[in-house]
């Protein structure tokens, strides 16, 4: 009887232990807005009554949500079983041993990603193996003020040139402190984008940045807050700093990516004075050069270290999914994956831009893909942000890029 006992004792504590639910630790930084993909998760867990997903947030740059991530993984911490990582980071992570490959977790794997746009899911391949589910993709675009260019008779620029001359002359009527043109130049990521929008559209490339189109692209951005057009903080400028100072009605023209659109039109824990007001266009360019964005997004991996690997695999096919992608699209701006939705009416309902944009952000330009890319983002913000600041002239700042980047981009 007591042997009885104790086996039906053992049998419910098996069967308590097998119903447990697995918990995944997701990891994303707190500028990507949590709340929006709350209400996802809490969809998954009720398609999956035995998984619950927790939230872990940090970092409000690129460069701070790594730096956790590295020390974490790093330490072959268990602890975070997927994570948000830029699309630069993929490589990186790829050849740490950081993200698990996702190949034996899709059923079908070429049929199933023919629906994703190829920039997506190039970033999130390394060696012919998908490291990544590609999360939502991004670009860079120039906001501007519609109501304000109506206003005083002026065109969407085109050109770099133009803009300056627009920036000034409508800040020069309105008074008051409105910022003409507004980009990052904090040592961020988005510095680094910044920068090689305007060495691209002068005609240059990374591998020969100390060149006359280093000069004319870095010279821009410096001369941008030596003519007060730009704010005279521009070096401490991160991308939410951007986004808010625009939403707050002080700024003409930005820079910045797509998910800002949402905040503008009011869904934003901050108010929003220019809803209704706000036109996106491709990048000017100088002369007669093409215009050129960087390509963006996040990318989700699952933790090479996580004890949870097949439930995490199968929260990114849903955050993947079609019904998700359109949701994300419709409630945060976030540009999707898929094709397909490109052309849906309810995320071109909410997104009108997104359809004239297509072309832009299929047509837009990788940062360099290597696995050394935290030091080639670091090279280049760093200097970038030096120049801006003035604490180097712009031949110094180029001059050192030239020969740090030599030594990394072989």
């Amino acid at each position: 009887m007591r042997t009885r006992l104790t086996l039906t004792a053992l049998l419910a504590l098996t069967g308590a232990a097998s119903a447990a639910p697995t918990t995944l630790t997701v990891f994303m930084g707190s500028q990507q807005r949590p709340e929006i993909f709350q209400p996802l998760f809490d969809r998954f867990e009720r398609q999956n009554p035995n998984i619950d997903v927790k939230i872990e947030t940090g970092g409000a740059t690129s460069e701070a949500q790594n730096q956790y991530l590295t020390t974490v993984l790093a330490a072959r911490d268990p602890s975070l079983d997927v994570f948000l990582i830029d699309v630069v980071r993929t490589a990186t992570f790829a050849a740490a041993g950081w993200a698990e490959p996702l190949d034996s977790y899709l059923p079908s794997k070429d049929a199933y990603l023919r629906a994703f746009l190829k920039g997506p899911l190039g970033a999130a391949t390394v060696g012919g193996k998908l490291y990544a589910m590609p999360a939502f993709t991004d670009a860079q675009f120039l906001y501007y003020r519609k109501d304000l260019l109506a206003k005083h008779g002026a065109k969407v620029p085109r050109t770099w040139d133009e803009l300056a001359a627009t920036a000034a002359r409508i800040q020069k009527a309105e008074g008051g402190n409105l910022q003409g043109f507004n980009f990052q130049g904090a040592p961020i990521e988005g510095t680094v984008c910044n920068f090689l929008q305007t060495l691209w559209t002068a005609g240059g490339n990374v591998q020969d940045v100390d060149s006359p189109a280093g000069r004319q692209g870095l010279g821009f951005l410096v001369n941008s807050v030596k003519n007060k057009i730009a704010p005279a903080a521009s070096a401490e400028m991160k991308t939410d700093d951007s986004r808010q100072q625009f939403q707050a009605g002080s700024v003409l023209f930005g820079l910045n990516w797509s998910y800002a659109w949402a905040h503008f039109q009011g869904n934003s824990p901050q108010p929003t004075r220019v809803k209704g007001n706000v036109g996106v266009a491709p990048m000017p360019a100088f002369g007669r050069n093409s215009t050129a964005t960087c390509t963006g997004g996040w990318q989700w991996a699952v933790s090479a270290y996580s004890r949870n690997k097949p439930a995490a695999a199968k929260l990114l096919q849903f955050m993947a999914s079609a019904d998700v992608q359109r949701e994300m699209a419709v409630k945060g701006a976030y540009l999707p994956v898929r094709a397909s939705l490109y052309n849906d009416r309810a995320v071109l309902a909410a997104n009108p831009h997104f359809k004239d944009l297509y072309r832009i952000v299929t047509g837009a330009r990788p940062r360099p893909v290597t696995p050394a890319y935290p030091r080639v983002s670091e090279i280049i913000r760093n200097n970038v942000s030096a120049a801006v600041a003035g604490s180097k002239t712009v031949d110094a700042a180029l001059r050192d890029m030239q020969r740090d980047l030599s030594g990394v981009l072989k």
